[in-house]
């Protein structure tokens, strides 16, 4: 390494973003670039560890701890600060065929697993990989990949991180891919779920055009189970995998559920892109939180997106709801040691526009919603929480118990359900009578990937359940290896 003792003289400098009060008038990415030297620097912080548990992509207590798809992340560290940057997207794409989306939408678990974090803050291992991809692509360095041809056909159901990442590398060994979507643009929930200023997507067009360009068909507006059947492209290809994700909603089931102004915050997130991406919002089809109180019922990546639009809608006010308690503001070794992931208070983009425009953090901690109250005409105007408390019952788990006069009455015109997913929709795999599990998520083994019906398969969400873009497209390699063995008898992708 250009210096061992980076780790010692280097702070950790992440990547800046535009300014609050800027960014929310337009749908723009946030992140800035870095200067090329800061990032060499970042790279040298690096300790080139003898075990990197950055790469580990395990599960601890269920969260990931370490890089599910297993990135060689101190071997493109030490080339970016030697200034070797196509040599470290070389080593980048040896794992991850897609670092242009992990760069920006992943949490980096890869982070809360480095050997620096146990100590010190860790190495900015998610701004290095953003800068290693832009680089490679402005630099041409990034091309397509396609070996002769084979002569078997594979149908991917699914267009999402999962289903593009099957797709490339069974294209990539000379298998004939054709990638069904049922929306008018490729790209799953990254192109609709994620908002633009968190995941532009020219980026994924970018990705796109480069996989068609490779021999990749990508049939559009087609809903598998409706427009063709299941059983049909089962029988027509040699091999099927479904990819179409968790994409069941989970509800409320509270009095005022059904009221004009309760929805579910994909519903939420995904009009507004496709109309952003359509007309630029022109159209006006799209939820609008203009003028609105608008409430979040429920945390993590999606409330935030949800916070971070509202906001560019121009919103009266905007609050979270959070049945569990506050993150404490650092790790609690105790309970949650390294390398496990670090459960602490996180300030994300959403909440930085809040804070800078209203003065308060929108989320609200320990909240339980009990009903919601519509007007005269039908639409929601109050939601009405109690604080709670989580005890020990009488088999020690912990449960939710209300605390006695802590009542209070929300005003609301706006309500987003972002309380997760339950499974996948039940259409396909109620076709092709497939196998569930206890969550409703297709039956298959890990490492196995096949479902109990002859040639077919399944990654991603759809089999794990809900989870990160990361595990996607880990799973969419391992599982297109299974389909290559199937149809090869062996295979090259490791």
């Amino acid at each position: 390494m250009r210096k061992a003792s980076g780790f010692l003289e280097y702070e950790r400098i992440d990547p800046k973003k535009r300014p609050p009060e800027e960014r929310i008038k337009d749908w723009n990415e946030i992140r800035q670039p870095q200067d090329p030297e800061v990032v060499k620097t970042q790279g040298a912080r690096c300790m080139n560890c003898g075990v990197p548990f950055c790469h580990g992509g395990v599960l601890l207590k269920g969260i990931a701890s370490g890089c599910p798809v297993h990135n060689l992340i101190p071997e493109w560290n030490e080339l970016v600060c030697q200034g070797q940057w196509k040599e470290a997207y070389l080593r980048l794409i040896r794992a991850n065929p897609f670092p242009e989306f992990t760069a920006r939408v992943c949490p980096a678990p890869c982070e809360g697993a480095c050997t620096e974090g146990y100590i010190m803050e860790s190495v900015t291992i998610n701004s290095l990989e953003y800068e290693i991809i832009e680089r490679a692509f402005a630099e041409g360095w990034v091309k397509t990949k396609k070996a002769q041809e084979t002569g078997k056909k594979v149908a991917v159901i699914g267009s999402g991180p999962a289903g593009m990442s099957v797709a490339y590398y069974l294209n990539a060994v000379g298998h004939d891919v054709t990638v069904f979507e049922r929306d008018d643009r490729a790209g799953g929930l990254m192109m609709y779920g994620i908002p633009n200023m968190k995941l532009e997507k020219r980026f994924i067009e970018r990705r796109l055009d480069l996989m068609k360009a490779s021999g990749i068909k990508f049939v559009l507006n087609t809903e598998v189970g409706k427009d063709i059947s299941a059983k049909e492209l089962v029988d027509s290809y040699d091999a099927v995998v479904l990819c179409t994700g968790a994409s069941k909603g989970r509800g409320l089931d509270v009095e005022g559920k059904e009221l004009k102004g309760v929805h579910f915050a994909m519903d939420f997130l995904k009009a507004n892109t496709k109309s952003l991406l359509d007309s630029n919002l022109k159209d006006g089809n799209y939820i609008s939180a203009k003028g609105k109180n608008v409430i979040i019922i429920g945390g993590g990546d999606t409330g935030t997106d949800c916070v971070g639009t509202s906001i560019r809608h121009g919103c009266e006010s905007v609050c979270q709801f959070e049945i569990l308690p506050q993150p404490p503001e650092k790790r609690i070794e105790e309970d949650n040691p390294w390398p496990e992931w670090p459960k602490k208070l996180k300030v994300d983009y959403g909440q930085e526009e809040a804070i800078r425009l209203y003065g308060a953090d929108p989320r609200n901690y320990l909240i339980s919603t009990k009903k919601m109250v519509g007007n005269e005409n039908g639409e929601v105007k109050e939601v009405h929480t109690v604080e709670i408390t989580w005890d020990k019952d009488t088999s020690g788990r912990f449960v939710p118990q209300e605390v006695p006069g802590s009542e209070k009455v929300w005003e609301a015109d706006l309500v987003l359900l972002a309380m997760g997913f339950l499974g996948p929709e039940d259409t396909i795999p109620d076709e092709l009578k497939l196998e569930r599990n206890l969550s409703s998520n297709v039956k298959a083994e890990y490492e196995v990937f096949e479902t109990n019906v002859e040639k077919v398969f399944t990654a991603g969400d759809m089999r794990r359940g809900q989870s990160l873009i990361v595990w996607a497209i880990q799973e969419g390699k391992l599982a297109a290896r299974e389909v290559d063995k199937y149809l090869m008898g062996k295979s090259v992708i490791k």
